[in-house]
């Protein structure tokens, strides 16, 4: 029974010892990830200026691309309209 025990011991010994190892390698694991997501929320950061910028352009050309064509569309309307009046004078 002795010697069971011995046995018992020795392997919860080793289990701890396994179990401290692992477990450093992860908090090592962790620091690595740590730093890469710290590297990639910057890059994001630095994109997200880059789009808000792009955002901005494509607002401002929307904008003036339908005044320009609200513009036009008024302007074939008024052409067809006094044709229109031409024809009912007649």
């Amino acid at each position: 029974m002795e010697l069971l025990g011995i046995i018992l011991d020795s392997l919860l010994i080793v289990l701890v010892i396994i179990l401290i190892f692992l477990a450093i390698k992860a908090l090592d694991t962790l620091t690595k990830v740590d730093a890469i997501l710290d590297s990639t929320k910057e890059k994001l950061d630095s994109l997200n200026n880059a789009f808000k910028l792009v955002d901005t352009v494509t607002d401002k050309l929307n904008i003036v691309t339908d005044t320009i064509v609200s513009s036009v569309v008024a302007f074939i309307g008024n052409i067809f309209k006094k044709k229109k009046e031409d024809d009912i004078d007649e």
